[in-house]
């Protein structure tokens, strides 16, 4: 990540549990461009999905950051953005019922947002303004004995510090979801998470989240134990995928407007 600062943002939002935000993730291998435009073309047209639609979003796989599984890679992640709850029909429409030709869905989970660790700007528009930007996807696997130490770590450490480099514009949003429940999953799948971790950033400079979070959190903290926070991140979770992405489409700015207004 470059030093260079282009804005600064005031108004942030951040999803709380309590603002009933859940979100509909599909692991997508598409096979040919006619298959990847009737994708988009129905990400476009969200808003038949009804009121409690708040928008989707997907993502086309570019590169591999970070690898430890050998399952092929997949090429598309699709997120769609509801209040309260998933419409039955709608759960139908992109789970149950068999997708068009070439398009196979892989994973399909109903995600929630991780407590004061999923922030982005209220008037958020996508990240087309800044063509250098590509949408960070991590898949993690936290231990099911430490989610709870996982979420504290992240309220009171991670989520406040993507916070302050979200409002610096460093990065476009920090989005992180814990699987509430997988909806199906393919059986030759050989790949497992349970946290997908959204972020948009300059691929090209970036080497990892350590040196960006290190920094602001000395301001945030400067009592605590820094070293001891991202250790106690690496003995709760491993880190199977890690990819960058192209934002194709970015249907979801109604989610700023969602959230908890930050100072």
């Amino acid at each position: 990540m470059t030093d260079s600062v282009p804005s600064f943002r005031s108004n942030l939002a951040r999803i709380e549990p309590d603002d009933r935000l859940v979100v509909l993730a599909r692991t997508i291998q598409v096979r040919g461009p006619h298959a990847e435009t009737e994708l988009i073309d129905r990400a476009v047209n969200w808003a038949r999905f009804g009121k409690t639609c708040l928008g989707q979003a997907l993502y086309r796989h570019r590169s591999t950051f970070r690898n430890a599984s050998k399952a092929a890679v997949w090429s598309h992640l699709e997120l769609s953005y509801f209040r309260d709850i998933i419409p039955d029909d709608v759960i139908h429409e992109l789970v149950a019922r068999p997708q068009p030709p070439e398009t196979q869905v892989l994973r399909a989970e109903i995600l929630l947002t991780t407590p004061s660790a999923f922030v982005l700007p209220s008037d958020w528009q996508g990240s087309a303004n800044r063509p250098e930007w590509q949408a960070s996807l991590e898949y993690i696997e936290v231990e099911s004995l430490c989610l709870s130490k996982y979420r504290q770590v992240m309220r009171e450490y991670i989520g406040p510090a993507a916070a302050q480099l979200v409002q610096a514009n460093r990065i476009g949003t920090f989005r992180a979801m814990e699987t509430a429940v997988v909806l199906y999953r393919d059986p030759a799948l050989a790949i497992d998470w349970n946290q997908i971790h959204l972020c948009e950033l300059e691929a090209g400079s970036f080497n990892g989240f350590a040196q960006a979070f290190d920094a602001v959190l000395r301001e945030i903290s400067p009592d605590s134990d820094l070293a001891a926070v991202f250790a106690d991140l690496d003995r709760m979770r491993t880190i199977p995928r890690w990819t960058f992405n192209d934002p194709v489409v970015e249907g979801d700015a109604a989610v700023g407007r969602k959230g908890t207004a930050t100072p």
